[in-house]
Protein backbone atom coordinates (compact mmCIF):
# COMPACT_ATOMS: atom_id res chain seq x y z
CA UNK A 1 0.00 0.00 0.00
CA UNK A 2 1.55 3.49 -0.82
CA UNK A 3 2.13 6.17 1.73
CA UNK A 4 -0.49 8.34 0.51
CA UNK A 5 -3.30 5.47 1.45
CA UNK A 6 -1.69 4.61 4.60
CA UNK A 7 -2.03 8.30 5.58
CA UNK A 8 -5.53 8.13 4.13
CA UNK A 9 -6.53 5.72 6.13
CA UNK A 10 -5.55 7.36 9.40
CA UNK A 11 -7.10 10.30 8.81
CA UNK A 12 -10.31 8.85 7.88
CA UNK A 13 -10.13 7.31 11.83
CA UNK A 14 -10.53 11.42 13.00
CA UNK A 15 -14.30 12.89 13.39
CA UNK A 16 -15.60 15.99 12.30
CA UNK A 17 -13.85 19.38 12.31
CA UNK A 18 -13.62 21.38 9.21
CA UNK A 19 -13.17 18.53 6.53
CA UNK A 20 -15.32 15.40 5.94
CA UNK A 21 -17.30 14.42 9.09
CA UNK A 22 -14.95 10.86 9.53
CA UNK A 23 -11.76 12.48 8.63
CA UNK A 24 -10.05 13.35 11.63
CA UNK A 25 -10.62 11.71 14.64
CA UNK A 26 -8.91 8.66 14.67
CA UNK A 27 -8.06 5.26 15.82
CA UNK A 28 -4.75 4.58 17.42
CA UNK A 29 -2.85 2.58 15.18
CA UNK A 30 1.05 2.55 14.54
CA UNK A 31 0.74 3.43 18.61
CA UNK A 32 -0.72 0.23 19.21
CA UNK A 33 1.55 -1.82 17.81
CA UNK A 34 4.59 -0.10 19.14
CA UNK A 35 2.85 -0.01 22.69
CA UNK A 36 1.22 -3.46 22.83
CA UNK A 37 4.03 -5.81 21.38
CA UNK A 38 3.58 -9.44 21.99
CA UNK A 39 3.40 -10.68 25.40
CA UNK A 40 3.11 -7.07 26.48
CA UNK A 41 5.50 -5.05 28.27
CA UNK A 42 4.19 -3.71 30.52
CA UNK A 43 1.17 -5.91 31.38
CA UNK A 44 1.60 -9.88 29.88
CA UNK A 45 -1.17 -11.97 29.20
CA UNK A 46 -0.01 -15.41 31.13
CA UNK A 47 2.24 -16.40 34.24
CA UNK A 48 3.97 -19.38 34.98
CA UNK A 49 5.47 -20.64 38.13
CA UNK A 50 9.39 -21.18 37.92
CA UNK A 51 11.24 -22.87 40.93
CA UNK A 52 14.33 -21.85 41.20
CA UNK A 53 15.57 -24.24 43.62
CA UNK A 54 13.91 -27.98 43.48
CA UNK A 55 14.70 -28.47 47.21
CA UNK A 56 12.63 -25.56 48.33
CA UNK A 57 8.86 -26.49 49.26
CA UNK A 58 6.36 -24.15 47.49
CA UNK A 59 3.73 -26.98 47.27
CA UNK A 60 1.93 -28.94 50.28
CA UNK A 61 3.62 -31.83 48.80
CA UNK A 62 6.69 -31.11 49.42
CA UNK A 63 7.16 -30.05 53.37
CA UNK A 64 8.14 -33.22 54.16
CA UNK A 65 10.58 -33.95 57.24
CA UNK A 66 13.85 -32.70 56.51
CA UNK A 67 15.27 -34.77 58.43
CA UNK A 68 14.27 -37.27 56.47
CA UNK A 69 16.87 -38.00 52.98
CA UNK A 70 14.75 -37.36 49.71
CA UNK A 71 15.60 -39.34 46.78
CA UNK A 72 16.41 -36.32 44.15
CA UNK A 73 15.06 -38.48 41.45
CA UNK A 74 11.20 -38.15 42.92
CA UNK A 75 10.31 -35.06 41.64
CA UNK A 76 6.39 -33.60 42.25
CA UNK A 77 4.48 -32.97 38.66
CA UNK A 78 5.05 -29.44 39.88
CA UNK A 79 8.45 -29.90 40.02
CA UNK A 80 8.61 -31.09 36.46
CA UNK A 81 6.01 -28.70 34.86
CA UNK A 82 7.33 -25.73 37.01
CA UNK A 83 11.21 -26.00 35.82
CA UNK A 84 12.39 -23.47 33.35
CA UNK A 85 11.95 -25.65 30.23
CA UNK A 86 8.94 -27.99 31.65
CA UNK A 87 8.47 -30.94 28.78
CA UNK A 88 4.59 -29.66 28.33
CA UNK A 89 4.43 -31.54 24.68
CA UNK A 90 5.33 -34.25 26.40
CA UNK A 91 2.76 -34.27 28.84
CA UNK A 92 -0.02 -33.66 26.57
CA UNK A 93 1.00 -36.24 24.09
CA UNK A 94 0.68 -38.56 27.30
CA UNK A 95 -2.60 -38.22 27.83
CA UNK A 96 -2.67 -36.63 31.14
CA UNK A 97 -4.37 -33.77 30.92
CA UNK A 98 -7.33 -35.53 31.58
CA UNK A 99 -6.48 -37.44 34.63
CA UNK A 100 -5.35 -33.94 35.89
CA UNK A 101 -8.12 -32.82 35.58
CA UNK A 102 -9.98 -35.14 37.47
CA UNK A 103 -7.36 -34.53 40.31
CA UNK A 104 -9.11 -31.17 40.65
CA UNK A 105 -12.39 -32.66 41.95
CA UNK A 106 -10.60 -34.41 44.50
CA UNK A 107 -12.30 -32.21 47.65
CA UNK A 108 -10.87 -34.49 49.87
CA UNK A 109 -7.52 -34.68 49.17
CA UNK A 110 -6.20 -30.37 48.68
CA UNK A 111 -2.92 -31.76 48.15
CA UNK A 112 -3.53 -33.19 44.82
CA UNK A 113 -5.93 -30.45 43.87
CA UNK A 114 -3.24 -28.12 44.32
CA UNK A 115 -0.93 -30.13 42.94
CA UNK A 116 -3.02 -30.97 39.41
CA UNK A 117 -4.13 -27.38 39.31
CA UNK A 118 -0.45 -26.02 39.60
CA UNK A 119 0.46 -28.36 36.63
CA UNK A 120 -2.57 -27.47 34.61
CA UNK A 121 -1.86 -23.56 35.13
CA UNK A 122 1.76 -23.71 33.62
CA UNK A 123 0.34 -25.72 30.79
CA UNK A 124 -2.45 -23.30 29.97
CA UNK A 125 0.84 -20.31 30.35
CA UNK A 126 2.08 -22.23 27.44
CA UNK A 127 1.40 -21.64 23.52
CA UNK A 128 -1.96 -21.65 22.19
CA UNK A 129 -1.87 -25.08 21.48
CA UNK A 130 -0.83 -26.23 24.58
CA UNK A 131 -3.68 -24.02 26.13
CA UNK A 132 -6.49 -25.68 24.26
CA UNK A 133 -4.94 -28.70 25.38
CA UNK A 134 -6.03 -27.41 28.79
CA UNK A 135 -9.15 -26.15 27.29
CA UNK A 136 -10.10 -29.41 25.77
CA UNK A 137 -9.36 -31.70 28.87
CA UNK A 138 -12.75 -29.73 30.63
CA UNK A 139 -10.14 -27.68 32.65
CA UNK A 140 -12.68 -24.60 32.52
CA UNK A 141 -15.67 -25.72 34.32
CA UNK A 142 -13.48 -27.58 37.14
CA UNK A 143 -11.34 -24.49 37.45
CA UNK A 144 -14.57 -22.26 38.11
CA UNK A 145 -15.98 -24.89 40.58
CA UNK A 146 -12.09 -24.57 42.57
CA UNK A 147 -12.80 -20.61 43.05
CA UNK A 148 -14.88 -21.03 45.37
CA UNK A 149 -12.82 -23.59 47.98
CA UNK A 150 -12.54 -23.20 51.19
CA UNK A 151 -8.80 -23.81 50.60
CA UNK A 152 -7.17 -19.90 49.64
CA UNK A 153 -4.02 -21.24 48.26
CA UNK A 154 -6.20 -23.60 46.00
CA UNK A 155 -8.82 -20.91 45.04
CA UNK A 156 -6.01 -18.33 44.06
CA UNK A 157 -4.22 -21.25 41.62
CA UNK A 158 -7.58 -21.57 39.72
CA UNK A 159 -8.02 -17.85 39.38
CA UNK A 160 -4.65 -17.75 37.90
CA UNK A 161 -5.35 -20.68 35.71
CA UNK A 162 -8.60 -19.05 34.57
CA UNK A 163 -6.53 -15.61 33.67
CA UNK A 164 -3.94 -17.96 31.79
CA UNK A 165 -7.00 -19.52 29.87
CA UNK A 166 -8.51 -16.15 29.54
CA UNK A 167 -5.63 -14.59 28.28
CA UNK A 168 -4.78 -16.82 25.44
CA UNK A 169 -7.85 -15.12 22.97
CA UNK A 170 -11.13 -14.03 22.42
CA UNK A 171 -12.78 -18.04 21.99
CA UNK A 172 -11.19 -18.59 25.35
CA UNK A 173 -12.22 -15.92 27.13
CA UNK A 174 -15.79 -15.86 25.95
CA UNK A 175 -15.69 -20.17 27.22
CA UNK A 176 -14.76 -18.94 30.43
CA UNK A 177 -17.17 -16.13 30.70
CA UNK A 178 -19.69 -18.89 28.66
CA UNK A 179 -19.26 -21.28 31.53
CA UNK A 180 -19.92 -18.64 34.23
CA UNK A 181 -16.48 -17.80 35.12
CA UNK A 182 -17.00 -14.08 35.85
CA UNK A 183 -19.48 -14.56 38.60
CA UNK A 184 -17.41 -16.55 41.18
CA UNK A 185 -14.58 -13.84 40.91
CA UNK A 186 -17.36 -10.86 41.24
CA UNK A 187 -18.65 -12.42 44.39
CA UNK A 188 -15.30 -12.53 46.24
CA UNK A 189 -14.80 -8.73 45.24
CA UNK A 190 -17.85 -8.22 46.94
CA UNK A 191 -16.79 -8.84 50.52
CA UNK A 192 -17.72 -5.84 52.32
CA UNK A 193 -13.25 -5.40 53.13
CA UNK A 194 -10.72 -6.56 50.43
CA UNK A 195 -8.46 -6.08 53.01
CA UNK A 196 -9.15 -9.53 53.88
CA UNK A 197 -7.39 -10.99 50.79
CA UNK A 198 -3.53 -11.52 50.60
CA UNK A 199 -2.09 -8.97 48.67
CA UNK A 200 -1.47 -11.64 46.02
CA UNK A 201 -4.78 -12.87 45.96
CA UNK A 202 -6.45 -9.88 45.47
CA UNK A 203 -3.78 -8.93 42.36
CA UNK A 204 -4.52 -12.41 40.78
CA UNK A 205 -8.13 -11.88 40.83
CA UNK A 206 -7.64 -8.07 39.23
CA UNK A 207 -5.26 -9.53 36.99
CA UNK A 208 -7.68 -12.62 35.74
CA UNK A 209 -10.62 -9.89 35.84
CA UNK A 210 -8.45 -7.96 33.36
CA UNK A 211 -7.17 -10.56 30.77
CA UNK A 212 -11.63 -11.45 30.72
CA UNK A 213 -11.60 -7.81 29.31
CA UNK A 214 -9.06 -8.30 26.89
CA UNK A 215 -9.24 -8.58 22.84
CA UNK A 216 -10.95 -7.65 20.52
CA UNK A 217 -12.64 -9.30 17.10
CA UNK A 218 -15.04 -10.38 19.00
CA UNK A 219 -14.80 -7.86 22.08
CA UNK A 220 -16.16 -9.02 25.42
CA UNK A 221 -19.78 -9.49 25.59
CA UNK A 222 -21.44 -6.46 26.79
CA UNK A 223 -23.39 -8.22 29.42
CA UNK A 224 -20.36 -9.69 31.09
CA UNK A 225 -18.77 -6.14 30.46
CA UNK A 226 -22.02 -4.11 32.26
CA UNK A 227 -21.44 -6.91 35.33
CA UNK A 228 -17.79 -6.58 36.22
CA UNK A 229 -17.20 -2.39 35.54
CA UNK A 230 -18.62 -1.61 39.19
CA UNK A 231 -16.01 -4.59 40.54
CA UNK A 232 -13.49 -1.86 38.58
CA UNK A 233 -14.52 1.06 39.85
CA UNK A 234 -14.00 -0.39 43.12
CA UNK A 235 -10.52 -1.58 42.94
CA UNK A 236 -9.30 1.88 41.18
CA UNK A 237 -9.91 2.89 44.62
CA UNK A 238 -8.12 0.35 46.25
CA UNK A 239 -4.08 1.12 47.22
CA UNK A 240 -2.26 -1.46 45.97
CA UNK A 241 -0.36 -0.19 42.83
CA UNK A 242 -0.51 -3.41 41.05
CA UNK A 243 -3.91 -3.96 41.69
CA UNK A 244 -4.79 -0.30 39.95
CA UNK A 245 -2.54 -1.56 37.31
CA UNK A 246 -3.75 -4.02 35.95
CA UNK A 247 -7.10 -2.60 36.91
CA UNK A 248 -6.58 0.67 34.46
CA UNK A 249 -5.28 -1.99 31.55
CA UNK A 250 -8.74 -3.45 32.21
CA UNK A 251 -10.27 -0.10 31.55
CA UNK A 252 -8.09 0.48 28.57
CA UNK A 253 -9.53 -2.72 26.83
CA UNK A 254 -12.81 -1.77 27.40
CA UNK A 255 -12.22 1.68 25.77
CA UNK A 256 -10.56 0.37 22.82
CA UNK A 257 -13.41 0.16 20.93
CA UNK A 258 -16.60 1.88 18.95
CA UNK A 259 -18.15 4.43 20.44
CA UNK A 260 -20.89 2.39 22.05
CA UNK A 261 -18.73 0.47 23.99
CA UNK A 262 -16.72 3.58 25.32
CA UNK A 263 -20.29 5.32 26.53
CA UNK A 264 -20.79 1.85 28.66
CA UNK A 265 -17.76 2.66 30.57
CA UNK A 266 -18.47 6.51 31.12
CA UNK A 267 -21.79 5.51 32.16
CA UNK A 268 -20.08 3.61 35.17
CA UNK A 269 -18.46 6.93 36.80
CA UNK A 270 -14.49 5.58 36.02
CA UNK A 271 -13.22 8.34 34.87
CA UNK A 272 -12.96 11.09 37.63
CA UNK A 273 -10.47 8.36 39.21
CA UNK A 274 -8.71 7.99 35.52
CA UNK A 275 -7.57 11.67 35.72
CA UNK A 276 -6.42 11.18 39.81
CA UNK A 277 -4.44 8.40 38.78
CA UNK A 278 -2.71 9.90 35.92
CA UNK A 279 -0.94 12.12 38.94
CA UNK A 280 -0.13 9.19 41.11
CA UNK A 281 3.71 9.49 40.29
CA UNK A 282 3.73 5.16 39.71
CA UNK A 283 4.50 4.53 36.17
CA UNK A 284 2.97 1.16 35.88
CA UNK A 285 -0.43 3.06 36.38
CA UNK A 286 0.14 6.18 34.82
CA UNK A 287 0.73 3.92 31.40
CA UNK A 288 -2.77 2.46 31.21
CA UNK A 289 -4.62 5.28 32.82
CA UNK A 290 -3.56 7.24 29.95
CA UNK A 291 -4.20 4.81 27.46
CA UNK A 292 -7.61 4.45 29.01
CA UNK A 293 -8.26 8.21 28.20
CA UNK A 294 -6.60 8.51 25.31
CA UNK A 295 -9.45 5.75 24.01
CA UNK A 296 -12.07 7.38 25.52
CA UNK A 297 -11.19 10.62 23.75
CA UNK A 298 -11.27 9.10 20.02
CA UNK A 299 -15.14 9.00 20.72
CA UNK A 300 -17.64 11.58 20.13
CA UNK A 301 -17.42 15.22 21.32
CA UNK A 302 -19.69 14.56 24.48
CA UNK A 303 -17.66 11.54 25.41
CA UNK A 304 -14.23 13.52 24.78
CA UNK A 305 -15.71 16.61 27.02
CA UNK A 306 -16.64 13.97 29.42
CA UNK A 307 -12.79 13.61 30.40
CA UNK A 308 -12.23 17.28 30.03
CA UNK A 309 -14.85 18.33 32.51
CA UNK A 310 -12.81 15.85 34.76
CA UNK A 311 -10.28 18.20 34.62
CA UNK A 312 -7.70 16.10 32.43
CA UNK A 313 -6.09 18.74 31.11
CA UNK A 314 -4.48 20.43 34.13
CA UNK A 315 -2.08 17.29 33.89
CA UNK A 316 -1.00 17.35 30.54
CA UNK A 317 1.89 19.68 31.31
CA UNK A 318 3.60 17.53 33.38
CA UNK A 319 2.94 13.99 30.62
CA UNK A 320 3.84 16.28 27.95
CA UNK A 321 6.95 16.17 29.77
CA UNK A 322 7.59 12.79 31.31
CA UNK A 323 11.48 11.85 31.22
CA UNK A 324 9.15 8.60 29.80
CA UNK A 325 9.00 9.34 25.80
CA UNK A 326 6.37 6.90 25.84
CA UNK A 327 4.55 8.76 28.28
CA UNK A 328 5.07 12.22 26.05
CA UNK A 329 3.63 10.27 22.94
CA UNK A 330 0.77 8.84 24.83
CA UNK A 331 -0.37 12.29 25.76
CA UNK A 332 0.17 13.91 22.35
CA UNK A 333 -1.84 11.44 20.89
CA UNK A 334 -4.35 12.33 23.37
CA UNK A 335 -3.89 15.74 22.48
CA UNK A 336 -4.27 15.26 19.00
CA UNK A 337 -7.88 13.88 19.35
CA UNK A 338 -8.62 16.26 21.69
CA UNK A 339 -7.87 18.77 18.90
CA UNK A 340 -9.62 16.83 16.38
CA UNK A 341 -12.83 18.44 18.52
CA UNK A 342 -14.97 21.24 18.77
CA UNK A 343 -13.33 24.57 18.30
CA UNK A 344 -14.11 24.80 22.50
CA UNK A 345 -12.24 22.28 23.15
CA UNK A 346 -9.33 23.03 21.27
CA UNK A 347 -9.83 26.83 23.87
CA UNK A 348 -9.43 24.48 26.74
CA UNK A 349 -6.17 22.83 25.61
CA UNK A 350 -5.41 26.40 24.59
CA UNK A 351 -6.27 27.62 27.97
CA UNK A 352 -3.82 24.86 29.58
CA UNK A 353 -1.34 26.29 28.29
CA UNK A 354 -0.48 22.73 26.33
CA UNK A 355 0.24 24.72 22.52
CA UNK A 356 3.57 26.11 23.41
CA UNK A 357 5.31 22.12 24.41
CA UNK A 358 3.58 20.51 21.88
CA UNK A 359 6.27 20.34 19.99
CA UNK A 360 9.49 19.64 22.92
CA UNK A 361 9.19 15.82 22.63
CA UNK A 362 11.25 13.75 21.16
CA UNK A 363 10.61 12.44 17.29
CA UNK A 364 7.94 9.89 18.23
CA UNK A 365 6.06 12.21 20.36
CA UNK A 366 6.74 14.97 17.55
CA UNK A 367 4.92 13.06 15.26
CA UNK A 368 1.57 12.41 17.64
CA UNK A 369 2.02 16.17 18.43
CA UNK A 370 2.09 16.68 14.52
CA UNK A 371 -1.35 15.75 14.44
CA UNK A 372 -2.69 17.65 17.04
CA UNK A 373 -1.56 20.73 14.98
CA UNK A 374 -2.82 19.67 11.99
CA UNK A 375 -6.20 18.81 13.88
CA UNK A 376 -5.98 22.12 15.73
CA UNK A 377 -5.38 24.00 12.36
CA UNK A 378 -8.36 22.19 10.89
CA UNK A 379 -10.90 22.98 12.81
CA UNK A 380 -9.87 26.11 15.22
CA UNK A 381 -10.71 29.58 14.71
CA UNK A 382 -8.56 32.31 13.09
CA UNK A 383 -7.66 33.54 16.26
CA UNK A 384 -6.83 30.10 17.67
CA UNK A 385 -4.50 29.55 14.39
CA UNK A 386 -3.43 32.94 15.03
CA UNK A 387 -1.84 32.20 18.51
CA UNK A 388 -0.64 28.80 17.22
CA UNK A 389 1.33 30.88 15.39
CA UNK A 390 2.70 33.31 18.05
CA UNK A 391 3.87 30.41 20.07
CA UNK A 392 6.26 29.74 17.49
CA UNK A 393 5.25 26.53 16.43
CA UNK A 394 5.77 27.48 12.40
CA UNK A 395 9.37 26.60 12.78
CA UNK A 396 9.65 23.19 14.55
CA UNK A 397 7.07 21.88 12.65
CA UNK A 398 9.11 23.16 9.98
CA UNK A 399 11.77 21.37 10.58
CA UNK A 400 10.22 17.73 10.56
CA UNK A 401 9.94 17.78 6.80
CA UNK A 402 13.20 17.01 6.73
CA UNK A 403 11.65 13.20 8.08
CA UNK A 404 11.44 10.17 5.67
CA UNK A 405 8.14 9.36 6.64
CA UNK A 406 5.72 10.45 3.94
CA UNK A 407 2.43 10.56 5.70
CA UNK A 408 4.31 12.84 8.12
CA UNK A 409 5.35 15.27 5.80
CA UNK A 410 1.47 14.99 3.88
CA UNK A 411 0.10 16.00 7.67
CA UNK A 412 2.46 18.86 8.16
CA UNK A 413 2.22 20.26 4.73
CA UNK A 414 -1.83 19.94 5.30
CA UNK A 415 -1.12 22.08 8.21
CA UNK A 416 0.94 24.76 6.36
CA UNK A 417 -1.55 24.79 4.03
CA UNK A 418 -4.38 25.55 7.01
CA UNK A 419 -2.13 28.20 8.33
CA UNK A 420 -1.95 30.30 4.80
CA UNK A 421 -5.60 30.16 4.70
CA UNK A 422 -5.77 31.71 7.99
CA UNK A 423 -2.91 34.11 6.70
CA UNK A 424 -5.48 34.54 3.66
CA UNK A 425 -8.08 35.74 5.58
CA UNK A 426 -6.26 38.51 7.52
CA UNK A 427 -4.49 39.49 5.26
CA UNK A 428 -0.72 38.68 6.34
CA UNK A 429 0.20 36.05 3.33
CA UNK A 430 3.23 38.40 2.42
CA UNK A 431 4.32 38.23 6.34
CA UNK A 432 3.87 34.69 6.47
CA UNK A 433 5.64 33.72 3.76
CA UNK A 434 8.58 35.59 4.89
CA UNK A 435 8.69 34.26 8.60
CA UNK A 436 8.74 30.63 6.28
CA UNK A 437 11.67 31.47 4.30
CA UNK A 438 13.44 33.33 7.12
CA UNK A 439 13.55 29.63 9.21
CA UNK A 440 14.26 27.43 6.37
CA UNK A 441 10.80 26.37 5.28
CA UNK A 442 10.54 27.40 2.30
CA UNK A 443 14.03 25.60 1.25
CA UNK A 444 12.58 22.44 2.54
CA UNK A 445 8.83 22.70 0.93
CA UNK A 446 10.98 23.47 -2.66
CA UNK A 447 13.26 20.20 -2.14
CA UNK A 448 9.78 17.92 -1.20
CA UNK A 449 8.84 18.83 -5.22
CA UNK A 450 11.40 16.10 -5.98
CA UNK A 451 9.82 13.50 -3.40
CA UNK A 452 9.36 10.41 -4.80
CA UNK A 453 5.74 10.07 -3.51
CA UNK A 454 3.34 11.87 -6.02
CA UNK A 455 1.08 12.87 -2.80
CA UNK A 456 3.83 14.75 -1.29
CA UNK A 457 4.97 16.24 -4.42
CA UNK A 458 1.68 17.68 -5.60
CA UNK A 459 0.71 18.87 -1.75
CA UNK A 460 4.22 20.79 -1.88
CA UNK A 461 3.92 22.18 -5.23
CA UNK A 462 0.15 23.53 -4.45
CA UNK A 463 1.90 25.44 -1.42
CA UNK A 464 4.56 26.71 -3.51
CA UNK A 465 2.28 27.91 -6.68
CA UNK A 466 -0.02 29.28 -4.36
CA UNK A 467 1.80 31.47 -2.23
CA UNK A 468 5.40 31.62 -2.83
CA UNK A 469 5.24 31.97 -7.05
CA UNK A 470 6.60 35.06 -8.54
CA UNK A 471 4.97 34.71 -11.55
CA UNK A 472 2.01 36.52 -10.39
CA UNK A 473 0.96 39.32 -13.17
CA UNK A 474 0.35 41.89 -10.24
CA UNK A 475 0.11 41.61 -6.60
CA UNK A 476 -3.78 41.89 -5.52
CA UNK A 477 -2.68 44.01 -2.35
CA UNK A 478 -1.79 47.50 -4.28
CA UNK A 479 -4.01 46.79 -7.62
CA UNK A 480 -5.69 50.07 -7.34
CA UNK A 481 -9.50 49.93 -6.57
CA UNK A 482 -12.08 51.80 -9.09
CA UNK A 483 -14.11 54.96 -6.75
CA UNK A 484 -15.88 57.84 -7.73
CA UNK A 485 -13.35 59.78 -7.31
CA UNK A 486 -10.60 57.69 -9.37
CA UNK A 487 -8.12 55.46 -8.21
CA UNK A 488 -7.54 54.12 -4.45
CA UNK A 489 -4.90 51.39 -3.32
CA UNK A 490 -6.07 48.75 -1.05
CA UNK A 491 -4.36 48.91 2.55
CA UNK A 492 -4.74 45.71 4.47
CA UNK A 493 -5.24 45.41 8.26
CA UNK A 494 -3.21 45.55 10.56
CA UNK A 495 -1.79 42.10 10.95
CA UNK A 496 -2.60 39.47 13.94
CA UNK A 497 0.67 37.38 13.01
CA UNK A 498 3.23 38.65 15.53
CA UNK A 499 6.30 36.71 15.12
Amino acid sequence: MSAANDNGDRLTQFKNKGKDANELRRRRVEVNVELRKAKKDEQILKRRHVNSLLDEPSSPLQEQDPNVAQPPQHWSVEEIVGGKHPPIDGIIDAGLIPQFVAYLALSDCPPIQFEAAWALTNIASGTSVQTAAVVDGGAIPAFIGLVASPHPHISEQAIWALGNIAGDGSSHRDLVIKHGGLQPLLTLLAAPDLSVFPPGYLRNITWTLSNLCRNKNPAPPLEAVQLLLPALLRLLHHHDREVLADTCWAVSYLTDGPNERIEVVLQSGLVPRLVQLLACGELSVITPALRSLGNVVTGTDDQTQCVLNAGALALFPALLRHPKPNIQKEAAWTISNITAGKSGQIQEVVDAGLVPILVEGDYKTQKEAVWAITNYTSGGSTEQVTYLVQCHILEPLLELLAAKDSKILLVILDAVSNIFQTGEKLGDTEKLCMKIEECGGLDKIEALQLHENESVYRASLQIIERYFSTEKDEDESVVPGVTADGYAFQVPDESTFNF
